[in-house]
């Protein structure tokens, strides 16, 4: 049935992606309730498609605005080059409709590096403060994570400030998507790191936390590594668990996802354990929280070696069991992954890139809150 759904959701992504904007805000949302009532309420397009002069658009983070409208900001390769050391800077679009129409680019963070800028991560604050964080990207011995800050609902940051990481300089780096707040106010950002990825391409993954709403930030004590791992323990993200716990997982070439725990609020963590139950390639995971349910819902690739298909999957017990395994997307010729999460009113903003040989564009899911349960 998963697989079913996923391709009656295809039927419409052409449709979805072409006509949505030229559709008045009335026949849209009417059209909305045709497709919800025939269990078509999932819908995707290419939010930034891959062109000549622009292979590559990937790695998104959306931010919800206080007047409702949503920012979605993504790394957009500048040229034919779609490697992680081809030129990159950030750009963003606004939608005034929950997602289902967006406005025109604008450039986000220019780029600043050698080589480019990589992975927006935009947080929230309990303030209501924004956080922004990106990767500064010289060479594959120098990449540096960098942080801004909006006091005005990310209208303007300020001036981009290097976060202080060890060792330095370094290979170091986040996924975008990936920062959190916890209960208590500390702000969590996990990275990963090697002295030089063209000498030493085995990584390795430590959290950094910030006590002052990422002014300042200090590295945790525990690094995590995968010894027997070729590639190391790579791109880790982190969630707050019920329990005040937190869970890090990271993407391996052991053919699963590996997790620890920390008791410290990110300070120590466990040893890397397989998380039971699930496959996944070399390929990065998403885990956030459903915001009516409470559930923990996972994006990923649920396959030993490929990066497709892109799944989603349902945790009832804080992450040790998964069940309701959907497909959320699969093509054959095309490969999915990087995942970003956001929460809408009523629905579930995703994004993420497709990749074929025709370069990487960045596709946008709206899907309906329930849609993970169906």
């Amino acid at each position: 049935m998963a697989r079913n759904d996923a391709a009656r959701a295809g039927v419409w992504y052409r449709f979805w992606a072409v006509w949505p904007g030229t559709m008045p805000r009335g026949v849209r949302m009417a059209l909305r309730v045709v497709l919800a009532v025939a269990g078509l309420a999932a819908f995707a397009a290419d939010f930034v498609p891959a062109v000549q002069g622009n292979m590559r658009n990937s790695e998104a983070d959306a931010l919800v605005l206080r007047d409702g409208r949503v920012l979605l900001a993504w790394t957009e390769f500048t040229g034919d080059g779609r490697s992680d050391w081809s030129g990159a800077r950030l750009s963003a679009r606004i939608s005034s409709d929950q997602g289902e129409s967006w406005g025109e680019r604008f450039i986000l963070q220019n780029n600043i590096g050698a080589m480019n800028v990589m992975e927006p991560d935009l947080l929230r604050l309990k303030s209501g403060k924004v956080l922004f964080l990106f990767c500064r990207k010289n060479s594959p011995a120098d990449c540096a994570p960098m942080a801004r800050l909006s006091r005005d609902d990310a209208k303007t940051f300020s001036a981009p400030v290097a976060m202080a990481i060890t060792p330095s300089p370094s290979y170091t780096a986040f996924n975008h998507d990936r920062a959190i707040q916890l209960r208590g106010g500390r702000v969590l950002m996990p990275m990963f790191f090697t002295s030089d990825y063209r000498v030493d391409p085995h990584i390795r993954s430590r959290v950094y936390y910030s006590d002052d709403e990422g002014v300042s930030w200090r590295p945790g004590e525990t690094v995590l590594d995968l010894p027997q791992s070729k590639a190391g323990a790579q791109e880790p993200g982190v969630i707050e668990l019920r329990d005040g716990r937190v869970m890090l997982w990271v993407r391996t070439d052991l053919g699963r996802i590996y997790r620890a725990y920390s008791r410290d609020k990110g300070l120590t963590f466990s040893a890397l354990e397989p998380m039971a139950g699930l496959e996944s390639p070399l390929s990065p995971q998403s885990i956030k929280r459903h915001p009516k349910r409470g559930d923990l819902i996972l994006v990923w690739n649920n396959s030993p070696k490929t990066r497709t298909p892109l799944s989603t999957a349902v945790s009832r017990d804080e992450g040790i069991h998964w069940e309701r395994v959907k497909v959320l997307d699969e093509t054959p010729e095309a490969t999915f992954a990087y995942t970003s999460i956001e929460w809408l009113r009523d629905r579930a903003l995703l994004s993420y890139y497709a990749g074929t040989n025709g370069g990487w564009s960045l596709r946008v899911r709206l899907l309906p809150l329930n849609w993970f349960y169906q």
